[in-house]
């Protein structure tokens, strides 16, 4: 067979799997319309997006993933699958910190896939204040970065907000010097939220040193401000640069190439174990001696393993802090719960701000 032949043979087979994927979706989604029905008739306000279940479907489509696609690309296939069959039951509009085109809108639709609807809010406060009202069903906000630590407001707002949180979202931050004109040597003023200037210090102390750096409320909102200027750049997302028409001037400048920012999902729901989850606690102790240690203490003496601690003023009163926590496992599971007693028993104030899966991709 000579290659002309060979290569139709191979196009006609895989227009025959294409028919046969288009058929087999189809069949997905009209099933998740029966769900969608029977989900109604047992509660007209239940919750149509288990976050528990999804991460259930992603884990096995990646532990059966044979190649030669990778597991996180099939996975990410399937995460679009389900976004879809999932708007045939109830289109989700998800709260984000924007404007269009920030990192944490690429995060929410990483997390959702795109068949949702993102709603831009200006401030992390707003975007829990809208998902609070039931105008949106969930938001997504920034918590930590791996070199810039902790965002704080994102911290601050769950001492005041009954939200829970339902899941976590782990994006790779590549940031890029983009402007109207693709020069470099125009740039005198460099545009970006404070983190991104931080997390490209380096790469601007080499290459412009001599440029301003002015610190704005996100990176989409540097973008926006050069769109019309010739001497000015921003740091952002390639998102960013497609949405303002902007020429990138130079790709992946972060300093730190592992550079990755966790974002949360926080919703009005308890979401169940899912077999590999993380659960986020608040708590306050005095200020004496050993204090923060007797409320570890339950953790150690039930085998309860601590991924992650922060303190915060609480903003009750001078020198009082609140602790907020990460720990391995879901509160229904009863190594975890018997912690979380004896824990409660002990601190102050305390508050589980929700168990939910880890993140997958």
């Amino acid at each position: 067979m000579g290659d002309e032949q060979e290569l139709k043979a191979i196009r006609e087979g895989i227009d025959a799997l294409d028919e046969q994927i288009q058929e087999l979706i189809t069949r997905r989604a009209e099933l998740a319309q029966r769900v969608a029905h029977i989900k109604l008739a047992a509660d007209p306000q239940g919750f149509f997006y288990r976050p528990e279940r999804e991460v259930e479907v992603l884990r096995r489509v990646k532990a059966r993933n044979r190649g030669p696609l990778g597991g996180e690309e099939m996975a990410r296939l399937f995460r679009e699958i389900m976004s879809a069959c999932l708007a045939l039951e109830q289109q989700l509009n998800i709260a984000f910190l924007g404007p269009e085109g920030t990192f944490t809108q690429a995060a929410a639709l990483k997390h959702f896939g795109h068949s949702v609807r993102t709603q831009p809010y200006g401030a992390i406060p707003d975007v829990f204040r809208e998902v609070e009202s039931g105008f949106c069903h969930y938001g997504v906000v920034p918590v930590e970065n791996s070199t810039e630590g902790v965002i704080s407001h994102t911290l601050d707002t769950f001492l005041s907000s009954p939200l829970h949180i339902c899941g976590e979202v782990m994006l790779r931050i590549n940031h890029y010097l983009m402007g109207r004109k693709a020069d470099l040597s125009a740039v005198k003023v460099v545009y970006s939220h404070s983190q991104s200037l931080a997390q490209c210090r380096g790469w601007l102390d080499r290459h412009l040193p001599r440029a301003e750096r002015v610190a704005v409320g996100s990176n989409a909102e540097a973008a926006r401000l050069v769109k019309d200027r010739d001497d000015a750049a921003a740091i952002a997302g390639e998102t960013a640069a497609e949405l303002y028409g902007l020429a990138l001037i130079a790709r992946n400048i972060e300093d730190e190439p592992g550079n990755t920012t966790r974002f949360l999902v926080i919703g009005r729901q308890a979401v169940p174990p899912s077999g590999n989850d993380k659960t986020s606690l608040l708590f306050s102790t005095k200020n004496e001696a050993g204090g923060l240690h007797r409320l570890l203490s339950p953790l150690a003496e039930h085998g309860v393993s601590m991924t992650r601690i922060e303190s915060r003023p609480s903003r009750r009163g001078i020198w009082d802090y609140v602790f907020f926590v990460d720990i391995e496992g879901h509160q229904a599971e009863p190594p975890v719960a018997r912690a979380l007693a004896d824990l409660e028993r002990a601190a102050g104030m305390y508050r589980v701000l929700g168990s939910y899966p880890r993140a997958v991709l």
